[in-house]
């Protein structure tokens, strides 16, 4: 019996007229689904998983509707982070349901009843909301907020009582406090009734881990049951790195750009729709208009950006114009990296490193679009060090290697949020709703105790901040062990839910006069520590301090470097593993350099690595370099380069490729250690292969390794992140969620600027009280979230354990491996021409030593 022959007759004709052929995904997944299983299903965008969860739904409804037996009740709630992608669905369900009332009727298939789908996301009206009470759809699409407000909401939630299935899109996509915050509302869901939950993605990595976040724990401790049907690999992939010079260090940016564009050109020639993808918004519009310019007789309105700062018609607009094949070229930043349906692409085109396989895999997914045909992607690198990383990317992606997602946990914000909405639910017995809570994947291992802090904070018993305008949102009886809402808490709730924070941008200043100067973004100041330097407007600044949502800065002369980059927060982070991947490959070319010939190692790269004969001859010139120099650190093992830089300052290179992540607390870490040694603050430049500390004369590394193994890494770093604006405008963050801090009062809107306000007088307060919880997540998001503290500890343990060697040189011109850890602090992207210039500087005379050396 084939798969088909268990749908009913009109899905059945409507599939076989639409389709060849079941896709891997709808072979393997649909019979799960009938049988009433938890599934989660991964594969490649266009691989019709999305059919898949929802045709077992659409038949069960179409059979009821035939038996005139449709309850007025949302069978199915469909949840996606993205509301583009829900506005998607909706249209992709509505049609083929049309088709198949259509084909019913030619068939005398009596479909008696509507099947309704309706959309109920932040931006639904009153008024639709007022429709779906009267008449419910049977198919609710939604985000995972909007679904936390309906379990709340006592009219509606009547009708989620009996739901039966739940799919749960882009789920790889929710490694974040909204999956947190879903991850919970399927709990509460689950008390009314018990569900089918189905999981979609595109790549998904550790398969278990998010099989287990989706399908939660039952109440005996027990991991639900959920069966994984993975069909990621069995579409073809065709990815390949192109360097577009030959000599990516003497050929200026003039050339570079134009080599750049003239291979893009190519590439979008060659091709009927492109979709280039950028590191930034600013890079994708640079693209946009680069084409245009260079090539006007080809291109104008037939390529186009699109990216989070546009407007959602104009983004709207672009995509529906991709669908209708109206455009040849489209640059994003990451906005279309997700499963928005946007036609036909044959060629995704990479500019830089994407910084994770996963994310390659994505993004060189969405060519290609029918199942059989094969995706292809380029991905084009204008860096030694982003060409070394691509290359070991493109190649793990063709081993099927993806990165590992790492899901929060314990976070007591989103905790804080879902206590308040249990309480407007109902009257609870605190034992019966910490059950309910632990059932979830994010909080299994939730302690009693800060599940009860977090209540006694709610209930304004662990520290009266009345005086602050903190007011009690439950009421918590201890002698009986009951919760329950107090009045007013109920608005509170609706109007202040989410896990996004808002983000403004940052005036700045300028000393003594306090002349408006521009902005910045927030995520930017977040980085900043005083005496920072970085660029605005094409001057120098000195950051000194911030009040609020104002920047205070001190113009500095030209000769004086900066060491933070004005892009620096927009970049993405390289991903622990591949970071770990891309060690190996060192080790491999420093043994291939030194037994064997520049033919035998470029014929080597070729044969065993996806890219051409540029980017072969760039990366071993690069490690070739390195290893006349210096040292080519490999796999666990770490270089530590005492050097100087064409200015004389005096560096510390920690050559510590872990990633970004890992690299901001491991470079914090050491550099408080340094700082209390010399007795002066040390500034700190980093990146994915390592980080760096400018200082004022030479000092003793062993002593300050030694000193590091001494330490406990966790304790030190929230010794050096409290005073910081980091901890500032997280704290923010972590308040605005708890409902320590209120984004809407009684319907009117609190500007950010107040948030921030009422946020910096409760952390004079609340920092002494130990263990509060908005602190406590505070600390735990900083080190978890946006620094990876794990992966640190695990580099600490392993240099501990003798896992990880250490070699200490010293040299008085810098290392090729070191030199763009050195220019991030000496040139913006605004100057790329300088940052060339004083690369090539750099190299020659690195290139003169070496020529002396072999003399």
């Amino acid at each position: 019996m084939s798969v088909l022959d268990l749908f009913e007759r009109p899905f059945r004709e409507w599939f076989r007229r639409k389709f060849k052929r079941l896709t891997p995904p709808q072979e393997k997944g649909i019979p799960y689904i009938f049988k009433g299983y938890n599934v989660l299903i991964t594969a490649p965008t266009g691989s019709g998983k999305t059919l898949a969860g929802f045709a077992c739904i659409l038949n069960k409804l179409i059979k009821l509707s035939h038996e005139n037996e449709l309850e007025d009740r949302v069978y199915c709630i469909y949840v996606s982070p993205l509301r583009a992608l829900n506005r998607d669905i909706y249209k992709n369900l509505i049609s083929p349901l049309n088709e198949i009332k259509e084909i019913a009727k030619e068939i005398g298939y009596d479909m008696h009843q509507e099947i309704r789908i309706f959309m109920r996301t932040g931006d639904t009206k009153e008024s639709e909301k007022q429709k779906m009470l009267k008449k419910p759809p049977h198919i609710l699409i939604t985000t995972p907020e909007t679904l936390a407000i309906s379990i709340s909401t006592p009219k509606f939630s009547r009708h989620l009582k009996n739901v039966e299935f739940c799919i749960v899109d882009e789920i790889h996509e929710l490694a974040n406090k909204r999956g947190v915050h879903l991850s919970l509302s399927l709990e509460r869901l689950n008390e009314y009734t018990n569900f089918q939950r189905i999981g979609l993605g595109a790549t998904l990595e550790p398969k278990e881990e998010i099989a287990r976040f989706l399908a939660g724990y039952d109440e005996n401790g027990n991991p639900r049951k959920i069966v994984i049907i993975d069909a990621t690999w069995d579409k073809k992939y065709d990815i390949r790195v192109i360097c577009p010079v030959k000599d990516l260090i003497y050929s200026t940016n003039e050339e570079i750009n134009d080599a750049l564009y003239k291979t893009l050109d190519e590439l979008i020639e060659k091709h009927r729709t492109t979709l280039i993808f950028t590191n930034t918004r600013a890079g994708a519009e640079r693209v946009v208009l680069h084409l245009r310019k260079k090539f006007p007789n080809k291109y104008n309105e037939n390529v186009q950006a699109h990216h989070g700062s546009m407007s959602r018609e104009l983004r709207f607009e672009v995509e529906d114009k991709l669908k209708e094949g109206k455009l040849k070229a489209v640059a994003s930043s990451v906005s279309l990296e997700l499963g928005i349906d946007i036609g036909y692409i044959d060629l995704v085109a990479q500019i830089g490193s994407p910084k994770s396989v996963t994310k390659l895999i994505q993004r060189v997914g969405r060519s290609g679009h029918g199942f059989e045909e094969v995706a292809k992607g380029r991905i084009i690198a204008l860096d030694r060090d982003d060409l070394v990383e691509v290359s070991v990317m493109a190649k793990a992606a063709i081993e099927r290697k993806l990165d590992r997602v790492k899901i929060p946990r314990n976070c007591l914000d989103i905790l804080a949020q879902h206590i308040l909405g249990m309480a407007l639910e109902k009257k609870w017995n605190v034992n019966d709703m910490y059950k309910v809570i632990r059932r979830s994947y994010c909080y299994k291992d939730l302690s009693y105790e800060e599940f009860l802090n977090v209540i006694k904070y709610l209930a304004g018993k662990y520290v009266d901040l009345e005086y602050q305008r903190v007011y009690a949102k439950i009421w918590y009886d201890e002698a009986e062990g009951k919760v329950g809402r107090k009045r007013g808490s109920r608005v509170i709730y609706y109007l202040n839910i989410g896990a996004i924070p808002d983000e403004v941008k940052v005036d700045v200043y300028e000393l003594p006069g306090r002349k408006y100067i521009g902005n910045i973004e927030e995520e930017f100041l977040e980085r900043l520590s005083p005496g920072d330097i970085f660029q605005l407007g094409g001057r120098y600044y000195r950051f000194k301090y911030a009040v609020r949502m104002n920047c205070y800065v001190e113009r500095v002369p030209e000769n004086v470097m900066p060491n933070i980059p004005i892009w620096f927060s927009e970049l993405l982070p390289l991903s622990f593993d591949l970071a770990l991947e891309i060690q190996r490959f060192r080790e491999i070319m420093r043994k291939k350099i030194t037994n064997e010939d520049r033919d035998s190692v470029i014929k080597w790269l070729l044969e065993n690595y996806p890219v051409d004969e540029n980017s072969a001859e760039n990366i071993y010139n690069y490690f070739l370099e390195q290893y006349k120099h210096s040292y080519i650190p490999g796999y666990k093992e770490i270089l530590i380069e005492i050097t100087k830089d064409l200015n004389d300052r005096n560096f510390i290179i920690f050559h510590a490729l872990f990633g970004r992540r890992c690299n901001e607390a491991l470079s914090r870490f050491f550099g408080k250690i340094i700082s209390e040694k010399i007795n002066r603050n040390v500034a700190i430049v980093l990146n994915d292969n390592g980080f760096g500390f400018i200082v004022p004369f030479k000092i003793n590394v062993n002593e300050i390794i030694e000193e590091a193994m001494k330490r406990d890494i966790e304790e030190e770093l929230k010794e050096v992140i409290r005073r910081t604006e980091l901890f500032k405008r997280r704290f923010r963050h972590v308040a605005t969620r708890s409902f320590l801090i209120l984004k809407n009062y009684k319907g009117h809107k609190i500007s950010v600027e107040k948030q921030q306000i009422n946020a910096e007088n409760l952390i004079r307060i609340l920092e002494e009280m130990e263990g509060f919880p908005v602190i406590k997540e505070t600390y735990r998001e900083i080190l978890e979230d946006v620094f990876d503290i794990d992966a640190a500890k695990k580099v600490l343990n392993w240099i501990r354990n003798g896992e990880v060697t250490i070699k200490i040189i010293e040299t008085d011109i810098p290392s090729p491996f070191s030199h763009n850890l050195i220019l991030l602090s000496e040139a913006d992207v605004i100057f790329m021409e300088d940052r060339k210039k004083r690369l090539m500087e750099l190299h020659r005379k690195l290139m003169e030593k070496l020529v002396i050396k072999a003399e």
